[in-house]
């Protein structure tokens, strides 16, 4: 079977990622061809509106496949990875501006390369199952794919919260925070789908949309807009060390776990842009940006940690803990933990 499936039905341009066995992770072949089918459909006068869904019931998209960007950064071949990373984010930045409109379905797991994918679209549909997430700095790299203009644009200090801390929102806050658009029960996206397809009449979603219910994150978000509200990293660490709540303490037993290098440069990234005009194309080149040198060498570390130590992170080593010492002015450890950082 493909690893994705382009067709045209009716109205619609629709676009089915097809590798549920792998979370339905995004190639880079999948990524090419995904544009290559954007391009096509932006003149074409058969095509009124563009459908991205999924196979398998457990995710949307989990993300990029990082497996290959791994093997060959580890034998010191980077260009496999820049060439990715570049045309992944001109694939985001394309999305946003699409000038017809693109439907996502998103069901399960969208987190990174899937938020690239799902959350830029005209019409972000979101369903029971759905955990959306931007868990970048768990390898060492800063929330990307466009998701940073997301979390720049949320309410609060939610952005802050969970571009740090990888927290996944249901339906409710995704809403909320503006990854999605609308809640519509999972059973009627077959029929909905359908219907698209015949009529390329995108008021169908917002008649067959339902309220969603209020999640965790809309929950504390008082307590994420205090304690968020520093300028830096340290600023957000110290305040939560100086509280004693059940919410502290577990949001730096989150934090413990993520690269602190990318959590400090994602805070200056979102924080930097709040308020500011929406560019997706500079959001992308900053990203970009901010991979070098002792970035690259953190998410290294960050992707060797996951791939070999999936259910318990290593000890960093020792240059490294000094690293995140001398970056933070004190050692960010987990509770219960012996390590720094990782995952």
């Amino acid at each position: 079977m493909p690893d994705i499936i382009i067709t045209k039905s009716g109205s619609a341009g629709r676009i089915t990622l097809n590798r549920p066995k792998a979370l339905n992770a995004m190639t880079y072949a999948m990524c090419t061809a995904i544009e290559a089918a954007l391009e096509a459909w932006r003149a074409d006068p058969a095509v009124s509106l563009v459908i991205f869904d999924a196979a398998g019931e457990k995710a949307f998209c989990a993300g990029g496949d990082i497996a290959e960007l791994y093997t060959t950064g580890m034998q010191g071949d980077f260009a496999y990875g820049q060439t990715f990373w570049r045309d992944e984010y001109r694939l985001n930045a394309k999305l946003y501006c699409y000038p017809k409109p693109v439907i996502s379905f998103m069901q399960g797991f969208t987190m990174g390369g899937g938020v690239g994918l799902g959350c830029h679209g005209s019409h972000r549909v979101v369903g029971e199952t759905s955990q959306i997430a931007m868990p970048e700095c768990g390898i060492g790299l800063i929330p990307d794919v466009g998701g940073s203009l997301i979390l720049a644009s949320a309410p609060g200090r939610l952005g802050e919260y969970l571009g740090t801390t990888a927290t996944r929102m249901n339906a409710g806050d995704a809403i909320l925070v503006g990854f999605a658009d609308y809640f519509i029960p999972q059973d009627q996206w077959p029929s909905l789908i359908e219907s698209l397809q015949e009529t390329g009449n995108c008021a169908l979603i917002a008649a067959a949309a339902q309220s969603a219910s209020e999640g965790p994150v809309a929950r504390d978000k008082h307590l994420i807009d205090r304690h968020f509200s520093g300028e830096t990293l340290t600023d957000i660490v110290n305040a939560l060390r100086h509280d004693d709540s059940a919410f502290s303490q577990k949001t730096l037993g989150l934090m413990a776990r993520n690269s602190p290098l990318a959590m400090a440069c994602g805070v200056e990234a979102i924080g930097q842009r709040v308020g500011r005009v929406h560019n997706p194309h500079s959001f992308a080149s900053a990203s970009g940006r901010r991979l070098d040198h002792e970035g690259v060498a953190d998410l290294f570390r960050g992707l060797l940690d996951f791939f070999q130590f999936t259910s318990a992170g290593p000890a960093r080593d020792r240059g490294h803990a000094r690293f995140v010492k001398d970056l933070l002015g004190f050692e960010l450890v987990a509770h219960g933990a012996n390590h720094v950082g990782g995952r």
